[in-house]
């Protein structure tokens, strides 16, 4: 689809047109490792100095927007901040607040679940500013992936990416099962009656949901249509959304009862950080709006407005909605899969619970659609470099929207919904993103502290061992936290040790770039803070959940050394070959050079220079 399509990664740099919807061997893997089984087996021996020369390698802001010519045609620019900050709204005020409040109030924290979304706001709105400065120097749509690329080499950005697209594909599998909770309590059904019992699957995976597939469907279709359309029905349903939330808020209060509030933690200070590193799942999705760079008008102002203005409002949105669920119930008969229509039914307002409900799907909805116009933006970005395949990156001509990464992610996402529960989907997805946004962290003190050829050996070295102890310091307040109840001698180590370590880092290595247009404040106590925050959150997690993104990570292993290291090997030294090449035919047209024509070795074909045969001699 579309014409001049930059074939990549086959050691060709020519220009080649095609004509309708196709799909062939070159568009999954083009690459010259691929193109026969001997040169496949010779990558493979090849793997070692490979994988060395990948995980060395640092992409470049330059790089991340030249790639964006492999998707055949450019995105819309059509969004403003007004736009983003509704985004930002949409995608994350949905099932955490409506779903899993009730869950973790009544298992974990108590009515201090709300200390919980304060904690877990504060952590998001940490990893909000570090993507701010990102999203505005590096405007693609690749999010932290292109971030890490650029920041932290290939290799890290590969395990990011992999942990990016489970990520939302969780995400959204998660929020579509809810969808179908919310629907039932408008049917007056259990959200059970809805869904396909299999007494032969695993439990948790026997409770088939057909109507978490079809409204998956449906927003596939709206996502692939336009980018500026989704944006507008994302903007009326969170209107409305927004108006029901002020409703339960009101409501709420009105039917309070003090005493509810008592005991207030009753779990303890552990309830209510286990609470605060599930609930962290309410707030993924803001991260969305940074893949959004490549169609936003503005990005230097918009994107800083957008990402941190949404994240203020839905952080004190969820406070308030947590408060108000917890006087208006005990928090021992809070129901966990709608827990505040439940509530309105209980306190003698059943009317109420079908208003909940309606937004509660709205919502849900909105959800829905940005996760669905985000993640295939990552998808596109990670298949320009060739860490996916090709075929993904294309960009229909008519629409600007990556229709093909859009299915694809959502057929993915439709699966995994029909047949897993929320609480092993909602555990797993908190892990893969506390996990990303501690690597942009601590890809933003890099990029703050390090440049590639100008930074001196004595600075760099100095940078690494600050990163080193502040992660090891955070990474032993956690442990000390898991292991001792009740002591306090760790914490008077190892959070002095994270003091100094940031403190050192401030004093005694000077900052090598400052930010062109937006820069995070307070480097490098933010960033470091938002490192400490997400390791802390990151040890509240259960060994189950550990173990399958250990699984998930694994898999990701497996794939990037037997495909995906030598797709994206091969593309990058193509590029850097074309590279060579444009420089050279640009001095040759500026004189400074012989003439293509006469020196050995290039000939002059198409207005570019591609090597042949040395000369014999």
């Amino acid at each position: 689809m579309g014409t001049g399509a930059e074939t990549n990664g086959g050691g060709s740099s020519g220009l080649t047109r095609r004509r309708g919807c196709t799909c062939t061997k070159d568009d999954f893997l083009p690459e010259e490792s691929f193109k026969s089984w001997d040169n496949y087996v010779n990558a493979l021996k090849q793997t070692p100095a490979r994988l060395v020369d990948r995980v060395l390698t640092r992409s470049t802001v330059e790089e991340e927007v030249e790639v964006m010519v492999r998707s055949e045609n450019e995105m819309k620019k059509t969004l403003s901040w007004w736009d983003l900050i509704w985004f930002g709204i949409g995608s994350v005020v949905g099932t955490g607040i409506f779903v899993l409040t009730g869950l973790e109030a009544r298992d974990d924290a108590g009515p201090a679940v709300v200390l919980s979304y304060a904690v877990s706001g504060l952590s998001a709105l940490l990893s909000v500013f570090c993507y701010t400065e990102f999203a505005v120097e590096i405007p693609v749509a690749g999010g932290s992936f292109a971030y890490l690329r650029v920041e932290l080499g290939d290799f890290m950005a590969f395990i990011a990416a992999g942990n990016i697209l489970l990520e939302y594909v969780i995400g959204s599998a998660a929020v579509a099962r809810s969808w179908t909770s919310y629907f039932a309590t408008l049917c007056n059904h259990d959200p059970e009656d809805f869904r396909v019992h299999v007494h032969s699957l695993a439990k948790g995976y026997n409770h088939l949901d057909p109507i978490a597939v079809g409204i998956i469907l449906l927003v596939c279709i709206f996502a692939v249509k336009s980018t500026k359309g989704s944006s507008r029905l994302n903007y009326i349903t969170s209107v409305v959304h927004m108006v029901i939330i002020f409703f339960i808020i009101i409501a709420g209060i009105i039917k309070a009862n003090p005493k509810n509030y008592t005991p207030f933690a009753p779990f303890g200070p552990r309830g209510v950080f286990k609470a605060s590193a599930v609930l962290y799942f309410a707030y993924t999705g803001f991260d969305l709006v940074s893949t959004m760079a490549e169609e936003t008008k503005n990005p230097n102002r918009d994107i800083p407005i957008g990402l941190v203005g949404s994240m203020v409002i839905t952080t004190a949105l969820y406070c308030f909605l947590a408060v108000t669920l917890c006087l208006m119930l005990p928090y021992g008969q809070i129901d966990i899969d709608a827990p505040f229509s439940k509530a309105f039914q209980t306190v003698g307002m059943s009317w109420a619970q079908y208003v909940v409900a309606a937004g509660a799907v709205k919502g849900i909805t909105s959800v829905l659609l940005v996760s669905a116009v985000g993640q295939a933006r990552y998808l596109t970005h990670i298949a320009r470099i060739h860490m996916m395949p090709p075929w993904f990156a294309k960009v229909d001509p008519n629409t600007g929207t990556p229709i093909i990464a859009t299915i694809a992610m959502l057929a993915a996402t439709a699966v995994i919904a029909f047949f897993t529960n929320l609480d092993i989907l909602s555990n797993l997805l908190s892990i893969s993103t506390l996990f990303i946004f501690m690597l942009v962290s601590i890809a933003l003190l890099i990029r703050r502290y390090y440049i590639s050829g100008e930074t001196s050996v004595e600075h760099r070295n100095k940078l690494i061992v600050f990163l080193v102890l502040i992660i090891g310091s955070s990474t032993a307040i956690t442990a000390y936290w898991a292991v001792s109840e009740t002591g306090w001698i760790g914490y008077c180590i190892a959070v002095p040790m994270w003091i100094l370590s940031t403190a050192g880092l401030g004093y005694f290595d000077p900052q090598a770039r400052k930010p062109k247009v937006w820069g995070v404040p307070l480097v490098p106590w933010l960033p470091s803070a938002s490192i400490a925050i997400n390791i802390f959150l990151l040890g509240s997690f259960d060994k189950e959940s550990f173990v399958r993104f250990g699984l998930w990570t694994v898999f990701l292993l497996v794939y990037y050394v037997f495909i995906g290291l030598h797709a994206s090997y091969d593309t990058a030294k193509s590029s850097e070959l074309k590279a060579v090449e444009e420089r050279t035919f640009r001095k040759v047209e500026d004189g400074q050079v012989p003439s293509a024509a006469t020196k050995p070795g290039f000939d002059c074909v198409e207005g570019r220079s591609t090597p042949n045969a040395p000369p014999t001699l």
